[in-house]
């Protein structure tokens, strides 16, 4: 018999093992039993690996448990272990873990500019959904959720002062994990929220009284990143504003500047007035690629980094909408939340829903190559372009959950075919910098 064992979820190692003939009532018939038996000889159940005189004897099937990290389950600590007690007892008592629930060296970035930087995950949970239209939000569930989100290692979550009671939400969850969980989980915890005041004066009172705000709604003295948003670029009172914010975080009040949806020109304004902003959150997809046309290259000259929303779609990236026909009335799901309908859209500047279809069948054909969900691939594919530090994956706070499928791409790896597969389709839609223009101008057209 031969059992696939997952010691990493990257390496599935092949065990061959011997089938027992006597029943088992835990094992049953055909069992994978590391026992002393006269069916399974010693030298077949253990082996011994080393290296000069390092060595150690351990059973060839062992019991992995990265699904104690979160997506499979609650784990209820008593019954783990008295789990873990049946297991020895019946031989397999080699045990595989980790210190951390994810790969660290893929799952977090630094984001800096100067002497400002910030440790974060790469992928982010984006909170915009718990600002309406996504399904009633029950406050204790969400600070649930967003515990076992953390839990898992997905400790980064993104959030604005317009996004309903996000930042509230925030403020909560932040003081239960003061409260319930080990050091180690609260360092590793991120809230980056966002500032999006109306084109008006901008005084040092004004910019000062709406971060006091969002430090009080989040129960933090400073926030981790202030995300910074522009409606009119004809006001130069952005300058202004993040001169004060600057400010701001030199008081200890806020940790890092950072901007979303500006344009590349603006950048390089802000950047040559010496604000020290550490990335700029932007829209970016297989779909929607402008941010590599020229956003990433000054990026990539100034440090500066790219977090990225958009990138599944609100869904639309997902199994769910593969050969699908919209244009029959009722014949596929509905685009029932705000983010469904932003994204198609943008399928229909970009090239339409049968193009749209190609990507995803394609997209399929990797996703099942690799046994991962289409969504997966498709914030990987982000994850990996250049000046790409993080991307959002937007979370429905009590109502759903794709822990597993979030965590799954740090692990995944593109290879060369997947990618020009890739380009390929997402290179025959329209130039979209040409057809809306740079990164964030889809909100400021008349």
């Amino acid at each position: 018999m031969s059992t696939f064992v997952h010691l990493n979820p990257l390496k599935p190692i092949k065990i061959t093992t011997t089938t027992t003939r006597r029943n088992s009532p835990s094992l049953g018939r055909s069992s994978a039993r590391c026992e002393s038996t006269a069916e399974v000889a010693t030298e077949k159940r253990l082996i011994k690996v080393s290296n000069g005189n390092d060595s150690v004897e351990i059973c060839r099937i062992l019991n992995g448990m990265w699904q104690t990290s979160g997506g499979w389950g609650r784990i209820d600590r008593n019954d783990a272990v008295e789990a873990m007690l049946r297991y020895t007892d019946a031989g397999l008592s080699t045990f595989d873990m980790a210190d951390h629930s994810t790969d660290g060296e893929n799952s977090s970035v630094v984001v800096k500019n100067g002497k400002d930087y910030l440790e974060m995950c790469r992928v982010v949970n984006g909170m915009w959904q718990t600002s309406g239209g996504w399904g009633k939000i029950d406050r204790d569930n969400a600070v649930d959720a967003m515990l076992r989100y953390a839990d898992a290692g997905l400790a980064t979550f993104d959030m604005a002062d317009i996004y309903g009671p996000a930042e509230d939400l925030y403020g909560i969850f932040i003081n239960r994990v003061r409260r319930e969980r080990p050091p180690e989980v609260l360092e590793k915890v991120r809230g980056l929220t966002k500032w999006v005041p109306s084109p008006v004066k901008m005084t040092r009172s004004f910019v000062e009284g709406n971060i006091d705000v969002s430090r009080k709604r989040m129960d933090v003295a400073c926030l981790d990143m202030l995300q910074f948003h522009w409606w009119d670029y004809s006001n130069s009172g952005y300058l202004d504003a993040l001169k004060h914010l600057t400010d701001l975080k030199d008081e200890g009040k806020i940790k890092t500047v950072a901007l979303t949806n500006f344009d590349t020109e603006r950048l390089r304004i802000i950047l040559e007035n010496e604000i020290p902003v550490v990335s700029n959150q932007v829209q970016h997809s297989i779909v929607d690629m402008r941010p590599q046309q020229k956003m990433a290259e000054l990026c990539q000259q100034t440090g500066v980094k790219l977090i990225t929303y958009g990138t599944v779609m609100g869904g639309l990236l997902s199994e769910k909408f593969l050969d699908t026909n919209l244009a029959i009335p009722f014949s596929g799901p509905s685009l029932n939340t705000p983010s469904l309908q932003k994204y198609k859209r943008m399928v229909d500047a970009w090239g339409g829903w049968s193009l749209f279809q190609t990507l995803l069948q394609v997209l399929n054909k990797i996703a099942r190559k690799h046994g991962v969900p289409i969504s997966t691939v498709a914030v990987k594919y982000i994850l990996d372009q250049p000046a790409v530090a993080g991307s959002m994956i937007g979370v429905r706070l009590g109502l759903s959950e794709h822990i597993k499928d979030a965590n799954a791409v740090f692990s995944l790896e593109l290879d060369e075919e997947d990618v020009d597969s890739i380009r390929d389709v997402s290179s025959r839609g329209k130039d979209l910098l040409r057809v809306i223009g740079d990164c964030g101008d889809e909100y400021r057209r008349a």
